[in-house]
């Protein structure tokens, strides 16, 4: 990575990364309250910090036109995920970013396989995809709830006990697909205590304006929380691969938890470090004939081209 801030990117977040091939325990190897010895009072600037640099990033990933991004966001409800992506993505060029959420799945995508609804809101190159909650949804809520297994019309060899670990094996294969062709996958989990999400629960529920945003099914979840916690460790420990591995963030924390993910985000855009495209010398002698004819078209007493007067520097390069 040649850009120098990336050595304050990573060493902030290789504590949350889950190392490939390692065994999970979420309860135990990762706290929803770590900080990493920041105070709050710090967080405004080092986000703001991280907006700037994905702004400058996903500029220059547009312009080279030869990389994607999906960012996948997985977390219970109330772990921050809608204001995650609104604080973390506040400063990039909306034209680049295109945002889906899965919601329980309709009978066209019931009449697919359980990867094709995601694989149609993938990335363009040059673009960053966010799925809010993302394909893991399927060896998570599926799995936490066999249900909808039911719903999902496999062939009955399709149903045997090792389904979850061949689901793991096939996301892997296509996450690694969908690197080899150059669209980076970047796996963010936010990582929310069962007595955060209470008070969470209980301030939508107290807030008039935050009541839209609870469910009753939203609480009955809870009852799963300890299942929810085995699919989750399970799930890290067989899907964090070197070519797409997982960040465990902690969530307890809003102000952290934006700080890491815009983290994780600007360290794969800076891994890439994508480049403005150069013209041919054919097209710069073009460029500066339209620079002579636009320079003799300013008005009497009005610099030539105000920009260079301005940057002489850029101006001079640009000649």
């Amino acid at each position: 990575m040649a850009d120098p801030r990336a050595q304050r990117i990573a060493s902030l977040i290789e504590p949350l990364r889950v190392t490939p091939g390692s065994r999970v325990d979420l309860s135990g190897d990762f706290d929803p309250r770590y900080k990493g010895g920041l105070k709050k009072s710090h967080g405004v600037e080092l986000l703001g910090t991280g907006v700037e640099l994905l702004a400058e990033y996903q500029e220059r990933l547009a312009a080279q036109d030869t990389y994607g991004v999906l960012l996948c966001l997985q977390g219970l409800d109330a772990g921050g995920k809608d204001g995650t992506i609104r604080h973390v993505m506040s400063g990039v060029n909306p034209q680049g970013v295109k945002v889906s959420s899965f919601k329980v799945p309709s009978a066209e995508e019931l009449d697919h396989d359980y990867l094709w609804r995601y694989a149609a809101r993938l990335p363009s190159r040059g673009e960053i995809a966010i799925f809010n909650r993302s394909h893991y949804e399927e060896v998570l809520v599926v799995r936490v709830h066999p249900e909808n297994l039911e719903r999902q019309k496999l062939p009955e060899h399709s149903r045997g006990p090792d389904i979850w670990d061949r689901r793991y094996r096939e996301i892997n294969d296509w996450e690694r697909y969908l690197t080899d062709n150059g669209f980076k996958v970047v796996k963010v989990f936010l990582n929310l205590s069962k007595e955060e999400q209470r008070v969470r629960f209980l301030k939508r529920i107290d807030r008039p304006e935050k009541n839209w945003k609870f469910s009753a099914a939203d609480a009955r979840e809870r009852r799963y929380w300890d299942d929810y916690q085995r699919a989750f460790s399970e799930m890290l420990s067989a899907t964090s691969t070197a070519w797409a591995p997982w960040y465990v963030v902690p969530a307890d924390r809003k102000w952290f938890a934006r700080i890491c993910t815009a983290a994780v985000l600007a360290h794969v855009l800076m891994d890439i470090d994508p480049q403005y495209p150069t013209v041919s010398k054919e097209a710069r002698k073009a460029l500066q004939a339209t620079r002579r004819d636009l320079e003799a078209e300013a008005p009497k007493g009005a610099a030539a081209d105000p920009y260079a007067a301005a940057h002489p520097r850029v101006g001079k390069r640009g000649r």
